[in-house]
């Protein structure tokens, strides 16, 4: 991995009635592990705005109050990959759940925090050892 450097991944923690929002993955790194919407930040784009066009190209879905969740250093070893993962959390404002891109997601379902499913994709894994709960 010499000369290779971290890229930055953004995971959108959408609060609704008690529940988050995880698709399974497909397609990708990960494959079958359940994840919340995001992406790569992209140049020169700012992290709300990437947050707003990830969760609405993933999910249809538009978010409200937007902030700071988490930050976790992620190493897919097979893959080759590293990214520095920020999580933002919101808030469900409207729109209907749709998975817009099957070719990447397989399906989209609210959990709760006490019932996650399994398997979680790395960055999701790591973030739950900082023992971080979006509504704490």
């Amino acid at each position: 991995m010499t000369g290779q450097v971290p890229r930055v991944g953004i995971g959108v923690i959408i609060r609704h009635k008690g529940k988050v929002l995880l698709g399974k993955r497909k397609g990708s790194h990960g494959e079958g592990d359940w994840a919340f919407p995001g992406g790569h930040l992209e140049f020169g784009e700012t992290i709300e705005d990437c947050v707003k066009r990830e969760v609405a190209e993933e999910t249809s879905l538009h978010v409200k109050n937007i902030h700071f969740g988490a930050v976790t250093n992620d190493i897919f070893k097979k893959e080759k990959k590293h990214y520095i993962t920020i999580f933002m959390v919101c808030d469900y404002a409207n729109g209907k759940v749709k998975t817009m891109e099957p070719h990447k997601c397989e399906k989209w379902e609210w959990f709760s925090w006490e019932t996650l499913p399994s398997p979680l994709f790395i960055p999701f894994q790591n973030l739950l050892k900082q023992k971080f709960h979006p509504f704490l």
